[in-house]
Order: structure tokens, then C-alpha cells, then sequence
């Protein structure tokens, strides 16, 4: 068997897994199998490209290969929405087709459909406009008749703990009642939300997470009728283990007849991190993870024997490392809003990727809200990052080099210097909401007699992070103090790290901008 010097991999190479199965932010995971291949897709919240679909055989080693949505074309997505955007969704496979349906929180249900998921997908088709309508979940019952069933986010709608359900047609292009309220979790299951709908003997199942993100459980109801009365049993609890609030996801089955869920656990600045349960169906429930005997509810597994699956599959994981191919990024990159033509460079550069020192998007001076920042998420507790630099400004303004995001942004900035020449400092970054109008520099000023210069960011357990910097790509420096850094307030994901060029307080973008070329960014 294959190895992979990934900082994190859950296959153990011996027919067992660790948890989690992606230490990365995937937050509110689906999953389907077709087949013998199993595809999830999680929320993308504000970051665009949105809806990254991912393929495994075996559940337990995924890579990235498409993302269902571009760009959101709603109005206020060319800027930086943090906490908006794509919630919760859900994957289907129906009619030869598969279907993402998700809720933008401010805007309604949203639903795309492919013929292949790693080809185009069909631009995001409004099921229905509404405000406060999240987590939807579509049902086509064997009598040919579709549903949808949803939840409710408070901050947008005055409801909470209720999972509703409507009538939907056939090609799931639009609801056809006003729909029912099917659960009501407001004393057994507060913060009721994220539904997800099946069928199995009989029995209609809805799979729902309660009692919040941190500290919650995992809910199944239960009936005869998709409108219920429904009945309830708690099958997933975090108990006597380290996984707080395990629930949120999908349920799957395998070919030779196992069956499993993958969920999410909230890990703070690492955002929500995936876990994959191995399931039995008890007296008609059906209990994650382990469970005493007789136990209906049941607590995450750390270790466990992987799925069976057909072939053995190759230990991987989601790209993180990227050369840049055809001077195009990689499926790990997303930007922080709608992507726009003049960020990055078009035609054949030779190697590397050329970014555009385009205005920040802000009105101040600030990076942290700047739309242009190419993000990817943390992989691993602990990882290295680096990066070779080579700038080509052309005017005072402009800047390029390596940020880190989360309650603030830290980041090295190559800069030019006054009388020529190149310069390098580390500065702070804090959201509008701070009320600071500027970043601060937070070391002195390096001049540096090169014209490439590699940038490393280290971080260490707990989310402690430094920051480097080397002209010769061997010998490196560090810029600043360690620091420890929290998740982004109120935005639903975990922390990220990138690169950037921008013009910073200058305007508008002038036509013969600079640009800064990245080469070889390698994560271990």
C-alpha cells in the first residue's frame, strides 16, 4: 500500500481507520454512495468556489474533485459575506441525476442538479424564496411523489427547534403547499435542526442534530407517515469520549450491506472536523458508534475496522500542496466572495500562479475583508506551509505574500521599498467590527537583497502559529512572536490560510497593476 506524507491520514494502512476521517472544516457533511463510489459535499458558507464534492471508495480516504456552485449571483456576494452564503446541504442521487439542495439564510433554498458530479453543474435554481428557511433536504417516496423537509434559523425567521416538510414536484423545481410542522424539538430536543430524510422497511427516518454545535447529540425520528406523529431516541452522544456535540451528517450504506454515518465535531479554530461512525440497526433504530449492549445510543469510535469495499483503496487525502498546474489553483482554493476575472493573471506564465495587486475591495486599509484572499482550510493539528514569492509591483501601494485568518488575520507582506528594492513586514488584520481602519505592523521593517523570497507559516497543536521567511529556501527566519489563533467570530467555519496580492488604500485598480507570482506551495 501507497503513503502519503499528508500531515494528517486516517487510513492506518492495516484495515483500520482513525478518527476524525478529514481533520479539516467540513462543516454539516452529506454523503451518498452510487455504486461502489461514495460522494459528500458540506457548506462553503461565503467562500466561492462553493459545495466542494469529494470522492472516496471506502469512506475513509477522500479527495476533492469539483465544486457544485461558481459563484453565488445574488446581490452583496462580489464582497465578503462572512456567516452568509451556502448552509447545510444535502446530496441526492434520483433519476439518473444527482441534486444538492441548500439554504442561503437571507435568501431561500437553492437546488443544483449534474449528470456527472465531477462535470458542470446546472446554475443554482430558487425552490423558493424565504427568509429564515435553512438545511433543506429533498425525498422522492416511491409512489413518484417529491418532499422537502427543512429547518428554521432563528436570527433570520423568530423560529427555532421546528422541522417543517412541504409537498415538492417531481423535478424538484418548486414546493406545492405551505407545508406542515412535522417535529417539534423545543423540549426533548432544543435547536432541533440540519434534517435529513429516509426510508427503510417501512419506516420513514429523519436524522436530525440537536442541543447545539459545541455540546449537542445526534436525534433519529421515526414513522409511518411522512407526516408524522414521529418518535424519537437519542443514537449518538459524545459520553465518556473527547468528541463534543457529534452530529450532523449522513447516513450510508455499502454494497456488501454495512452501514455508516459521517458527522461533524466542532474543534474550534480547526472548524468542524469529520468523523465516520459505523452503524447497527437495533429494534428498527439505527445506533452510532459504539453502544453497550442493549444500548440504542451510542459514542464515537476512535479507531475502528474500515468499511469493506470492493478494492482496496490508496491512502489519500484532500490536496492541500499545490504546483500551480497551468498557472491555475488547485480545487483546495477558494476565494472569500464571487471570484472576479481581474484577480488572477489569464494565459500561459510559464509556471507558477500570477495574482493581480488589485484594490483590496475595502474602504480602509484593512486585509482581512479583502474579497481577493485565496484560502484554504487547516488539514491537520499540526502542519507547515510554504511558499516561494516573487513580486513584480510596480507601483508604492501594492502588496503580496502569506496570510493566516481567524478572529484576526496575521500575514507576511512583501511590499516595495522607498529608494527600490524589496521589503518585508508582519502585520495584524482585524474585521470591520473591530472598528479598526488599518492593520498594524507588528515588527520592524526587513529589507531584503532578493527578488523571491519564501514565506512559511508553522502551526502547532492548539492552533499555535509562527511565521517565517528565507531568501535562500533553506535557512529561515522568524518574523514575530508565536500566536494562538481562535476561529472567525459568528462566521460558522474554522480558521484558513493563503496568499494574496492587493492595492492597498489606493482606489481604483490602475491598468498596468503589479503582480506577484507564488511558486511551489508545499504543505507537510
Amino acid at each position: 500500500m501507497k503513503t502519503t506524507n499528508a500531515p494528517w491520514v486516517s487510513d492506518l494502512g492495516n484495515g483500520k481507520y482513525r478518527n476524525p476521517v478529514l481533520y479539516a472544516d467540513y462543516s454539516d457533511p452529506d454523503v451518498i454512495r452510487v455504486g461502489e463510489d461514495y460522494y459528500m459535499t458540506a457548506s462553503s458558507f461565503n467562500h466561492m468556489p462553493g459545495l466542494p464534492i469529494l470522492h472516496s471508495r471506502d469512506l475513509v480516504n477522500w479527495t476533492i474533485v469539483n465544486h457544485a456552485v461558481e459563484r453565488l449571483d445574488l446581490p452583496g456576494y462580489d464582497e465578503v459575506q462572512f456567516g452568509r452564503g451556502v448552509w447545510a446541504p444535502s446530496l441526492r442521487h434520483h433519476d439518473g441525476k444527482f441534486w444538492i439542495y441548500f439554504g442561503t439564510p437571507d435568501e431561500g433554498i437553492f437546488m443544483v442538479t449534474a449528470e456527472d458530479p465531477l462535470g458542470k453543474w446546472s446554475a443554482p435554481h430558487l425552490v423558493k424564496a424565504a427568509k429564515g428557511w435553512i438545511d433543506p433536504c429533498p425525498f422522492w417516496d416511491e409512489d413518484g411523489r417529491a418532499y422537502l423537509v427543512h429547518a428554521f434559523a432563528q436570527s433570520r425567521s423568530g423560529i427555532k427547534h421546528i422541522l417543517h416538510v412541504n409537498e415538492m414536484s417531481a423535478d424538484g423545481r418548486e414546493l406545492l403547499d405551505e407545508g406542515r410542522l412535522i417535529i417539534d424539538g423545543t423540549t426533548d430536543h432544543p435547536t432541533l435542526e440540519g434534517p435529513k430524510m429516509y426510508k427503510r422497511d417501512g419506516w420513514y427516518y429523519i436524522l436530525a442534530p440537536a442541543g447545539g454545535v459545541p455540546t449537542g447529540w445526534q436525534a433519529a425520528f421515526r414513522s409511518r407517515n411522512i407526516y408524522g406523529p414521529y418518535e424519537d431516541q437519542i443514537v449518538l452522544v459524545q459520553g465518556g469520549t473527547p468528541v463534543n456535540g457529534p452530529h450532523q451528517g449522513g447516513w450510508v450504506d455499502t454494497p456488501g450491506g454495512e452501514h455508516w454515518f459521517l458527522h461533524f465535531q466542532d474543534k474550534g479554530p480547526y472548524g468542524r472536523i469529520v468523523h465516520l461512525q459505523p452503524v447497527e440497526w437495533r429494534d428498527g433504530w439505527p445506533v452510532m458508534g459504539r453502544a453497550a449492549a442493549g444500548s440504542l445510543t451510542g459514542e464515537p469510535v476512535a479507531k475502528w475496522d474500515k468499511p469493506q469495499s470492493a478494492e482496496a483503496a490508496e491512502p489519500a487525502v484532500p490536496q492541500t500542496s499545490d504546483d500551480f498546474r497551468n498557472g491555475r489553483p488547485g480545487l483546495q482554493w477558494q476565494w472569500q466572495a464571487n471570484p472576479q476575472d481581474a484577480w488572477l493573471a489569464e494565459g500561459d506564465h510559464g509556471h507558477g500562479l500570477r495574482l493581480n495587486c488589485v484594490p483590496a475591495g475595502t474602504r480602509d486599509q484593512r486585509l482581512y475583508d479583502a474579497p481577493q484572499l485565496l484560502m484554504q482550510k487547516f488539514a491537520a493539528p499540526a502542519f507547515t506551509a510554504e511558499v516561494e514569492v516573487t513580486p513584480q509591483f510596480r507601483f508604492q501601494s501594492e502588496r503580496a505574500g502569506l496570510v493566516v485568518l481567524g478572529h484576526k488575520a496575521v500575514y507576511l507582506s512583501l511590499f516595495p521599498g522607498r529608494e527600490g528594492g524589496l521589503c518585508l513586514g508582519r502585520f495584524e488584520s482585524r474585521p470591520a467590527s473591530s472598528g479598526e481602519t488599518e492593520d498594524t505592523l507588528t515588527d520592524s521593517v526587513v529589507e531584503l537583497a532578493a527578488e523571491s523570497v519564501r514565506l512559511r507559516l508553522t502551526v502547532g497543536e492548539e492552533a499555535e502559529c509562527r511565521l517565517a521567511y528565507s531568501v535562500d529556501g533553506e535557512a529561515y527566519t522568524g518574523l514575530g512572536s508565536s500566536f494562538r489563533l481562535k476561529e472567525p467570530q459568528s462566521a460558522w467555519v474554522g480558521a484558513k490560510f493563503g496568499l494574496f496580492a492587493a492595492s492597498i488604500g489606493s482606489g481604483e485598480a490602475a491598468v498596468d497593476a503589479g503582480y506577484a507570482r507564488f511558486d511551489s506551495l508545499t504543505v507537510r
